[in-house]
């Protein structure tokens, strides 16, 4: 997730920063075969990756799986959901964003993650994807653009995200949540409070107005703001 920013002369007690929100792709599996809707479910692709059932268990309770997802509103994480490449998600979440801006594609990607988390669907079933979309901007198309979109054998958008993956291993980012502030500034999701309030305090202090992620995918709610 990159947050970009600007310094704006608010006088105190109450300064105040102004900020947009755009979500980066990130690829758990990326060399997943991206032509078939999915390759496992997720328990067979951890079982593998942590040795086994011992190894599964302690890595959850490491991270705190349950609890984090708590937080972020997902009550359950169905260990069962279909693991797949997640190239036509990332690339629909983007598109959404550009078409009809960063508040819609975050509340898609919203939805997309219960589809996925809880539901146990494949982010790579087109589908699905559309069924989804339909719902989340009441489309009344039955969303023939959307499907068209991510059927079109040119796969419009896969460059940009491939660009932005590229960059966020550049930036020494190898796994998720984490949050990007203004190319500048890079914490992890499990980040204090205390953390954030560190960094935002030195962002009005300093300014912060080199938004990577957004120059790399396009995103125009970001480079109208830039070009004032």
């Amino acid at each position: 997730m990159e947050l970009w920013s600007e310094r704006r002369p608010f006088p105190p007690p109450t300064p105040t920063l102004d900020f947009k929100v755009i979500r980066v792709p990130f690829f758990l599996e990326p060399d997943y075969d991206d032509s078939v809707p999915f390759v496992e479910t997720n328990r067979e692709r951890l079982l593998k990756k942590w040795g086994g059932e011992a190894g599964w268990r302690e890595q959850r309770k490491r991270h705190d799986l349950q609890g984090r997802g708590e937080a972020a509103g997902i009550p359950h994480f169905n260990n069962n959901r279909l693991a797949s490449n997640t190239m036509k998600s990332h690339r629909l979440v983007q598109y959404i964003g550009k078409k009809f801006g960063l508040a819609e594609s975050e509340e898609l990607y919203d939805r997309l993650n219960v589809y996925h988390f809880v539901d146990g669907k494949a982010l790579n079933d087109v589908d699905g994807l559309v069924d989804v979309t339909i719902d989340v901007l009441k489309l009344t198309d039955g969303g023939k653009e959307i499907r068209s979109f991510l059927n079109d054998p040119l796969e419009p958008g896969r460059k940009e995200i491939e660009e932005a993956y590229k960059l966020t291993h550049e930036l020494g980012i190898h796994s998720i949540p984490n949050f990007v502030v203004g190319g500048k500034f890079i914490l992890s999701g499990a980040a204090s409070p205390t953390d954030f309030l560190d960094v935002f305090e030195q962002v009005q202090e300093d300014g912060c107005s080199n938004p990577v992620f957004a120059k790399v995918l396009g995103v125009r709610d970001f480079q109208a703001t830039i070009n004032e």
